[in-house]
């Protein structure tokens, strides 16, 4: 997928040598919109009719509202998608050079251009099992948005971050980080996203772990029967009950026994304590482009977990 460098999430031009270069002078931008090319800003003020004026060094810079964002024109897509890019770098074309009551130039842009290119020569290329590059957009408690390209949005459910169970999104991101996410499949024109596939199989995880070792963990949720503590973002085991504890503590736990044909480790609590450190960087087990298929279970587990990501022959 050599074109998707073309049309990473916003942000990633803005400090680029050739982005700098053709916003600097007036004569740059006159052949930016001869080229067509995509460029970069930060925007500072949304009006009160919700134009976007954005920071070019050398004249002002204007996205008129329907040239903000893909669905604005049609209802589609509400304003409030031009609200949230305040002080936020936006992609854009160039679409002419005009002159304000004082004779001075301002350069009108549009967002909704290079949204429309993405669409059309990359998303509409893209199939279930794609493995493509994000950025972390917002954080609801249902899920992950993220920016796929150019500004466009995309979901990751809260169950499709992680096998591990958390209790909301920020257990796992914060806003402007960079991610690998997986195409699910389509519905009504959006891409679905998942990203626990990304993660490793129960194997894989378990692997980086000993019986007898003493590890960090972070206690996910306290059951009747026990505590279910993650040691990795696709990985928890159980301890036995204690009265001190609750969900989202971090712990030092004791490894009695990894058990795969059960999928089990029994863990036994050294320690337990408030931490409030942010999310640790992700790691990614597949490094590839594509997946047809992801089994999460040992093969000698009795059960299988399993996501199929191959499109159903017509």
């Amino acid at each position: 997928m050599e074109y998707v460098s073309k049309y990473l999430p916003e942000g990633s031009l803005l400090d680029s040598p050739q982005n700098t270069a053709a916003l600097s002078t007036e004569s740059a931008l006159r052949e930016a919109i001869q080229t067509g090319q995509r460029l970069e800003a930060r925007v500072r003020i949304c009006d009160g009719s919700h134009n976007l004026h954005v920071d070019l060094p050398c004249m002002r810079g204007l996205i008129p509202r329907t040239e903000g964002a893909l669905g604005i024109s049609d209802g589609s897509t509400r304003d409030i998608a031009l609200i949230s890019r305040v002080n936020k770098p936006v992609c854009f074309s160039v679409l002419r050079i005009e002159h304000d009551e004082d004779g001075n130039p301002y350069a009108v842009l549009s967002r909704r251009v290079q949204q429309e290119q993405c669409r059309e020569g990359y998303i509409s290329r893209l199939r279930p099992g794609d493995v493509i590059p994000a950025r972390v957009t917002h954080l609801a408690p249902f899920g992950c948005f993220v920016d796929i390209g150019c500004g466009v949005p995309s979901l990751i459910p809260i169950d499709a971050i992680s096998v591990s169970r958390i209790s909301h999104p920020a257990d796992r991101f914060r806003v402007g980080q960079e991610i690998r996410v997986m195409v699910k499949g389509f519905e009504n024109g959006r891409v679905l996203l998942t990203h626990k596939e990304l993660l490793g199989t129960w194997e894989e995880n378990a692997a980086c772990f000993s019986p007898g070792e003493t590890v960090a963990g972070i206690i996910r949720s306290v059951e009747d029967y026990g505590i279910f503590i993650e040691l990795s973002p696709n990985l928890a085991g159980l301890a036995d009950l204690r009265q001190d504890v609750r969900a989202g503590q971090h712990a030092s736990v004791f490894i009695k026994s990894i058990v795969p044909e059960r999928m089990k480790i029994k863990l036994a609590i050294v320690d337990v304590f408030d931490d409030p450190c942010p999310p640790l960087p992700m790691r990614y087990f597949f490094r590839g482009n594509h997946m047809d298929e992801w089994v999460y279970t040992p093969p000698q587990a009795k059960r299988r977990i399993a996501s199929q990501f191959t499109v159903p022959a017509p």
